[in-house]
């Protein structure tokens, strides 16, 4: 499930790409054609993410709320404006012109991954980006434009220069003003959306007051916005706190160091496009944690193999239905 640093490198890609413009809506595959509709043609005047959720204004006093959920990504071509504050997977943005920052190459992990055109759940970047430094305002000559439908686009959003494609999000839906505040006054506190230091408190507040463990609280939304599996055992592991712990057990300066390691490793996150959360790394070792998702993590996805603290073989368990990764001696 893409996490929290996903969901706000696309509203950065939207607000570089989208917003001010006016957009064309349509639904390829049918299933939004009447939300499609309400927005056609209105302007873009504003984005926010907050946790896993985007909301995108329009003009007119709707919004787009999206939530990609599992299997939910978004897929940009034509000509991509980066945010100069988000770095590529390799540390470079691409070249530069008076028209902005644009990708001078598909940014791809190991697992095919393309952290700039493609965000949300992991797949191979389906899309055309432009190469050249050359701005002619257009796609390049020989590209079909708008590009073709590829697969199951819930949401097709155009605008002269840009393409974003939705495909397989969990919802996706036209909400009013009341109704968007609504929805985000159910999600708790996201680090990169409400104060820090507030947001500190509230997690604290509600985790120190809970029967239920810190592993599920940790995954719920309303407790803490934005982080998912990966996230969830990887801060687990760096406080060596067993994921069974009652949350009104857990010390208070333990549950206010998780929040801060959250602050930290989340905006790490959205610069790098990679949920990396190893410490203390060579730039050798950096360059091929960015390429390989196995170089990156403590625990997750390493059941079987060896701590890199004790040498203890990492768990895997199912609790709530998602996968639990934890040391049973670091985390005793």
């Amino acid at each position: 499930m893409p996490e929290g640093h996903s969901v706000h490198r696309i509203a950065r890609q939207f607000e570089r790409n989208i917003v001010g413009r006016r957009v064309a809506a349509s639904s390829p595959q049918g299933r939004f054609a009447e939300g499609a509709v309400l927005l056609d043609g209105r302007e873009a005047i504003g984005v926010r993410a907050v946790g896993k959720q985007m909301f995108l204004a329009y003009e007119g006093e709707l919004w787009l709320r999206v939530h990609l959920g599992m299997y939910g990504a978004w897929d940009f071509s034509g000509e991509i404006l980066v945010d100069p504050t988000i770095a590529s997977a390799n540390g470079r943005m691409g070249q530069t012109n008076q028209r902005g920052t644009v990708l001078d190459e598909p940014v791809l992990d190991a697992a095919g991954e393309n952290s700039l055109a493609s965000i949300g759940a992991p797949r191979r970047a389906r899309v055309h980006v432009r190469m050249s430094e050359q701005t002619t305002g257009l796609p390049e000559d020989d590209a079909e434009w708008p590009p073709p439908v590829i697969g199951q686009v819930r949401l097709r959003l155009l605008t002269d220069l840009t393409c974003a494609d939705l495909r397989g999000p969990t919802a996706c839906q036209v909400q009013t003003p009341d109704e968007v505040q609504a929805t985000i006054a159910k999600l708790g506190p996201d680090p990169l959306v409400d104060d820090p230091d507030e947001g500190e408190e509230r997690f604290v507040s509600v985790v120190r007051r809970k029967p239920t463990p810190i592993g599920l609280l940790l995954m719920d939304q309303g407790v803490v916005s934005g982080i998912g599996n990966v996230y969830r055992a990887e801060l687990l592991f760096r406080a060596r706190l067993n994921p069974h712990t009652p949350g009104r057990d857990v010390p208070e300066d333990v549950v206010r160091g998780i929040w801060r390691d959250w602050v930290r490793l989340l905006r790490i996150g959205v610069e790098t496009g990679q949920m990396m959360t190893m410490d203390d790394l060579s730039p050798e070792q950096w360059r091929a944690a960015m390429a390989r998702r196995d170089d990156r993590h403590w625990v997750y996805h390493r059941a079987g193999l060896p701590c890199r603290v004790c040498g203890t073989a990492i768990l895997l368990e199912e609790i709530a239905a998602r996968k639990l990764y934890w040391c049973p001696s670091c985390q005793a």
